[in-house]
């Protein structure tokens, strides 16, 4: 199946505006996504017609909601084949997410003397939960890493995970575009007798995901990137991990008793889900599912491999040595994130000059600092698509690299 692209184009409202009468480029997704006219419509008919708390009332529209609620959850389970729904905790975004594992799962089980294993090209989110608890309980972060080209340097891997308890990564880089070959990763962490945790949250929205074919033990990954709103995310855990882990947060819906001497924890997933749930944002993302469903994630992933192809090609062709693109150059091993230097142009400076022409891209470290540093770059600009994106959103980016070249050398 080939992607429709103007269909899906006339289903996001923002990508018809223009702004100073130009039309919008938006090349920011790898940050956060545009949202379908039915996600919106979906949370909208929500709030105003069928509203309720879930979980508590027995009345009609709490009973109609908490289904609404509960068949989110469903849909995420199905969307990365997960074996039961209950496996899956919603969370107020990825960030929760890795924090939940570490606290909850890393405070029980690590201690001085043990270590755990990370990459140098993970997000923040994946780095400081780990270190702020080791700096609690004594244990030892080890860093796979990185190819001259950006992908990961397993040279020394299993001396790495040797005594390892947890093997920890991002299964897509924000900056490289880098995918990681996440089921020889997680069998690798499994051979040493470690957890493998997962950083989904540049995969997910973009290709295919079985967490039953890779056998990891969680994956962490956020509504807002894959068409969904903000506010809620999601953690998926094997169900016997989640089950021995104590609870992440304390307050209502995540008990099953209170007295004055203590309590006992409901059953999964309300035992991670204290205080009043995401409702409405549960109701969003169910409809991003759908839309993402509908389409299909092998032509999700086809489609943005045709416009990295294209979009490599073309920035290499009309500036050369001008551009320096981090990451690989193949389009087998890389998603549709680009991070660039433009000759000797600040990226902040690149990014105001792009958004003169509607041309919306990151600059800064990506919340990668560690990452930064191996580049020898304080930032890069950012360029990232998806499946609204065109090849003659390429040519608008290039076009005003143009431009922004021209006005720093005057």
């Amino acid at each position: 199946m080939t992607i429709d692209i103007d269909h899906i184009r006339a289903d996001f409202p923002i990508l018809a505006d223009t702004i100073n009468g130009k039309p919008l480029v938006y090349l920011d997704s790898a940050n956060s996504s545009h949202k379908p006219q039915s996600v919106i419509d979906a949370m909208s008919t929500f709030m105003a017609h069928q509203y309720s708390p879930t979980n508590r009332s027995a009345y009609f529209l709490a009973a109609q909601a908490t289904e609404m609620y509960e068949g989110a959850r469903t849909k995420v389970a199905k969307f990365i084949n997960a074996r039961h729904a209950h496996e899956v905790v919603f969370t107020k975004n990825a960030t929760e997410s890795l924090n939940l594992v570490a606290r909850a799962w890393g405070a029980a089980n690590l201690s001085t003397g043990d270590a755990i294993v990370l990459t140098h090209m993970e997000h923040h989110a994946n780095i400081v939960p780990w270190q702020m608890l080791a700096a609690e309980k004594g244990f030892t972060i080890r860093w796979v890493p990185l190819t001259a080209d950006g992908l990961l340097d397993l040279s020394h891997i299993d001396q790495l995970l040797d005594g390892a308890k947890a093997f920890s990564f991002t299964s897509m880089s924000n900056v490289l575009g880098t995918i990681n070959p996440v089921k020889e990763l997680v069998s690798l962490a499994h051979r040493h007798g470690a957890i493998a945790i997962v950083d989904g949250c540049q995969s997910v929205p973009h290709m295919p995901t079985d967490v039953q074919d890779w056998d990891a033990d969680f994956l962490a990954f956020s509504s807002h990137k894959m068409l969904g709103p903000t506010g809620i995310g999601m953690l998926w855990g094997k169900e016997s991990l989640l089950d021995a882990m104590p609870p992440f947060l304390g307050g209502g819906n995540m008990i099953a008793d209170v007295t004055l001497n203590g309590f006992t924890c409901a059953e999964l997933p309300a035992k991670f889900e204290a205080g009043t749930q995401p409702i409405v944002e549960a109701v969003g993302l169910s409809a991003a599912v759908d839309y993402l469903n509908a389409i299909g994630m092998h032509n999700v992933r086809q489609h943005e491999m045709e416009i990295s192809r294209y979009a490599l090609d073309t920035l290499t062709q009309r500036f050369g040595e001008d551009i320096v693109i981090h990451g690989s150059k193949n389009v087998e091993v890389r998603g549709a994130t680009f991070s660039f230097a433009f000759r000797d142009v600040h990226p902040h400076d690149i990014s105001q000059v792009l958004d003169q022409h509607n041309v919306c891209v990151r600059a800064g470290h990506h919340c990668a600092k560690p990452l930064m540093r191996l580049l020898g770059a304080h930032a890069t600009a950012r360029a990232s698509f998806y499946l609204y994106n065109t090849t003659d959103e390429v040519d608008a980016l290039c076009d005003a690299l143009t431009e922004t070249g021209e006005f720093f050398t005057l």
